[in-house]
C-alpha cells in the first residue's frame, strides 16, 4: 500500500483531474507513480515538462531506457525496473538487453558506454573522472548527449526514490530486483 495517497478520478481536484486527464490521453493509462506525483501538481507538471524536453533530445529510445534499467536496479527501486521493463520491451528491448541494462551494461557497444557512465555518476554523485568523459567522447557522444544522459540521471534518480519513498503499488509486471545469476 502507498504511503502517499494515489490521486484519482475519486479524489482529484480539478487541477489533478485535468493533469490525469492529459496522462491517460497520451499513455492510455495513469501509472501509479504519476497518481503519487499528481499530490503536488507543480511537481507533476515539473516531471512531465523534463520528462517532455529529455525525451526530444538526441537520446534514441533504446538508450534512455537503458540507462532508465541500470538505474532502477542500482538504487533497488522495483516499481521503476518493473516498468522500464515492460517500457524497454515495448521500445524494443530483448530479454537479454534488459538484463544487461539491469546490470549496468548493454549489448549495443556505444550504449554500453553511456549505461556505464550513468551508472557511475550515480555511484560517484557526479564525481565521474577526465577518463570517462574521455571514453564517452570517444564513443562519439557530444557534450550535448552528456548533458542529456545527465539529465537522464537526475530525472530516473527521481522517480526512483519517489517509487521507494512512497512504496507505490507496481501497476506492471512485476519484475523482481534478483537478478539471474
Amino acid at each position: 500500500m502507498s504511503r502517499i495517497a494515489i490521486i484519482d478520478n475519486s479524489n482529484a481536484n480539478a487541477e489533478q483531474q485535468a493533469l490525469l486527464d492529459a496522462i491517460q490521453g497520451q499513455l492510455g493509462m495513469v501509472p501509479n507513480f504519476l497518481k503519487v506525483f499528481a499530490n503536488s501538481p507543480v511537481a507533476l507538471r515539473a516531471f512531465l515538462g523534463l520528462h517532455g524536453v529529455a525525451g526530444a533530445g538526441s537520446l534514441d529510445l533504446q538508450t534512455r531506457e537503458r540507462i532508465a534499467l541500470a538505474l532502477a536496479q542500482q538504487n533497488a527501486c522495483e516499481y521503476c525496473v518493473s516498468a522500464h521493463t515492460a517500457i524497454g520491451r515495448k521500445s524494443g528491448l530483448t530479454g537479454d538487453e534488459i538484463g544487461a541494462a539491469r546490470n549496468g551494461g548493454s549489448e549495443d557497444a556505444k550504449a554500453a558506454i553511456a549505461v556505464k557512465f550513468a551508472t557511475s555518476l550515480m555511484e560517484k554523485k557526479g564525481e565521474v573522472s577526465a577518463v570517462e568523459f574521455g571514453q564517452l567522447r570517444n564513443a562519439g557522444f557530444s557534450d550535448s548527449d552528456i548533458v542529456e544522459i545527465i539529465t537522464h540521471v537526475g530525472m530516473n534518480f527521481l522517480t526512483n526514490i519517489l517509487g521507494k519513498a512512497s512504496q507505490v503499488e507496481i501497476d506492471f509486471p512485476r519484475v523482481d530486483l534478483k537478478l539471474a545469476a
